[in-house]
């Protein structure tokens, strides 16, 4: 067609006597192509109505399906990130506990024999004691677990207000009766993945406890350490003066 299209002849006997033919070949080869061409489409269009249906049937509807695989992800990271946080927050109240109670040692055992010897220094070692109990205090408050129940009623589970995922809610529990309660949550998508919202909330009230009473403990020891100092350096300076 598009050799017909382009092909002119030059010569005044050429188009008389080959034009009329040239034109009724273009014109035939045409409506044979239009012909193809409409068939092809009719063809093609039951067909991909076939695909249009299976990938409709594919595609989850966004108003019931979610996405599972982002949600149990989401879960995974968040829980991981809420154990990391913990396990720093208890490392870091061990550390406090430990170089606290060292100080304490120390002095218990190098100043208390010499008070009679250094008066002035009574003051200053009460205030850093102090400040090392303290300390200890809220470090240990920081790590020290918190004992619940441990037991969930039957119409915990049918009104879906359990948290079956934290061992503190079924430790005094039977064997029967937790897998019961498992198997109520995983036969119920809204109660189970519920559940594991729970989880992660009371993991980061338990984690905001954590780290306040961490702060407190930080915050204890630094300002008070440095009002030791300054009161041992106050009362040698008024002995020597």
């Amino acid at each position: 067609i598009e050799l017909l299209q382009n092909h002119n002849y030059h010569t005044d006997y050429a188009r008389s006597l080959l034009q009329a033919r040239q034109d009724e070949h273009l014109l035939r080869l045409q409506k044979k192509d239009q012909k193809l061409m409409t068939e092809e489409v009719t063809t093609q269009e039951p067909e991909k109505k076939k695909k249009d249906k299976k990938k409709d049937k594919q595609k989850p509807d966004q108003n019931n399906e979610v996405p599972t695989r982002g949600i149990e992800t989401m879960f995974r990271v968040t829980m991981q990130n809420h154990m990391e946080l913990s396990s720093m927050a208890d490392s870091k109240a061990n550390i406090m506990i430990s170089v606290n109670s060292i100080i304490v040692s120390v002095v218990l055992s190098a100043l208390f024999r010499h008070f009679e010897e250094y008066p002035y220094l009574i003051i200053p070692t009460t205030v850093l004691l102090t400040v090392n109990v303290l300390t200890i205090v809220f470090s240990v408050l920081t790590v020290r677990p918190k004992i619940i129940a441990g037991k969930f009623s039957e119409q915990d589970i049918l009104e879906k207000r359990a948290n079956l995922l934290f061992f503190g809610n079924f430790n005094k529990m039977t064997v029967s009766q937790y897998e019961w309660g498992v198997a109520e949550m995983m036969r119920d998508r809204q109660f189970l993945y519920g559940s594991m919202t729970r989880n992660l909330y009371y993991l980061g009230v338990v984690l905001g406890r954590k780290y306040r009473l961490l702060r407190i403990a930080y915050n204890i020891f630094m300002y008070g350490f440095i009002l030791a100092v300054l009161a041992f350096s106050i009362a040698i300076a008024l002995v020597d003066s």
